[in-house]
């Protein structure tokens, strides 16, 4: 299969053919032994930032190269079917810090900070999960406090993906005590300065190879010129960002679900059974039909909210066609997933085939960058 030509222009789709070239080279090979393994493949980061998917969407103002949504759902959907999830987070990995401080950070910060990103080296984390906080803002106790020039933070974050690894940190704080989101600001941090401890790697059921640790901040100083947005507005902030990479998230999707699909109809026709191949068996051809119509339909839904992030449609517009395509993709790809290990029997179950591995990754799409149940809300808030 192709891939997907809704909404996408010529040079979306030469570039989907040099990132699909690059990902079968470089990511296919060592998928297995990422998931063996569990340790992020550091030249990766290399190989991503020379190609300009890790600083994708740094605007060639700052120096970067100025990718739009679209690239990033392309490329993150290519690298997610070459068989890995973990890597496809490697795609426009600074995409939502970038977005924040577009939207929201001084031109100062953004001159100071934007043509180092584009450089594709440095990578950068968000840090909003709490213990007792994740979807609900109200329930945030880290806390930072103004002295002098600077703010000092104090707290702890958990489940903070490429917190291991990141140059920069947009970090989520209590400024004051208005309820939910309104006392909420946002930091921009260097990660390398004393009070900023990052716990060991989280052990995940699936995506191994991605980085994933709690943070605690102690003490941590951060120049006031460095809050991104106005004080109690951070929450806010950050949302646009959210919104806009929701449709990578579920690119991801799609990309692991056309993976899946693949090896299976290629065991299908390899494998024999009483004297036919499994793919000529209709029942489990039928399997394959609803798959395949489901993943076409799931990436309609992910290159039209890009495409409504990169014309400028309404905020509405966009938080709704962005929750429906990773909502809608999230279910489709445990779906699609599950109907390819079945599809290969006894030996779906087993670590010689990649379709298990595709599940045990698959499965966090439902829950990371706003659950399933948290985009329901989003989408019933808008219509009624």
């Amino acid at each position: 299969m192709k891939g997907s030509t809704v909404a996408l222009e010529p040079h979306h789709e030469e570039f989907r053919a040099s990132v699909r070239s690059m990902a079968l080279a470089h990511v296919a090979p060592i998928a297995d032994e990422l998931d063996r393994t569990d340790q992020f493949p550091l030249p990766m980061v290399d190989v991503f930032g020379k190609m300009g998917l890790i600083q994708l969407s740094v605007p060639e103002e700052f120096g970067g190269p100025g990718g739009d949504v679209r690239s990033a759902c392309i490329a993150r959907e290519e690298v997610a079917r070459a068989g890995s999830l973990a890597l496809g987070s490697l795609v426009n990995q600074n995409g939502i810090v970038v977005q924040a401080l577009l939207d929201s950070a001084s031109d100062e910060l953004k001159s100071r900070v934007l043509p180092e990103l584009a450089e594709g080296r440095s990578l950068t984390c968000i840090a909003i999960t709490e213990a007792d906080g994740g979807s609900d803002p109200a329930a945030m106790t880290t806390r930072a406090v103004r002295d002098g020039q600077d703010w000092v933070l104090d707290g702890d974050k958990q489940f903070i993906t490429w917190a291991g690894l990141a140059r920069y940190a947009l970090v989520f704080a209590r400024t004051n005590d208005q309820p939910g989101a309104a006392g909420i600001s946002a930091f921009l941090i260097d990660t390398d300065q004393a009070g900023w401890a990052v716990a060991p790697p989280n052990r995940k059921m699936g995506q191994h190879g991605l980085p994933n640790n709690g943070v605690v901040l102690e003490k941590v100083r951060c120049p006031a010129a460095n809050m991104v947005g106005h004080e109690g507005k951070g929450f806010r902030a950050a949302m646009h960002a959210l919104h806009v990479n929701r449709p990578t998230v579920a690119a991801g999707a799609v990309g692991a679900a056309q993976g899946a699909l693949d090896y299976a109809i290629k065991y299908m026709k390899e494998r024999y059974v009483g004297g036919k191949s499994l793919a000529e068996f209709q029942g489990l051809q039928w399997i394959a039909a609803e798959d395949a119509t489901l993943i076409a339909a799931a990436r309609g839904l992910v290159y039209e909210s890009a495409t409504l992030a990169d014309e400028g449609a309404p905020e509405e517009q966009i938080t709704m066609a962005s929750s429906m395509a990773k909502l809608f993709a999230a279910d489709m790809v445990d779906r699609v997933t599950s109907d390819a290990l079945q599809l290969l029997g006894g030996h779906g179950y087993m670590q010689d085939h990649p379709v298990e591995r595709y599940i045990r990754d698959a499965r966090l799409i439902g829950i990371y960058e706003g659950t399933s149940q948290i985009q329901k809300n989003i989408i019933a808030k808008r219509l009624f």
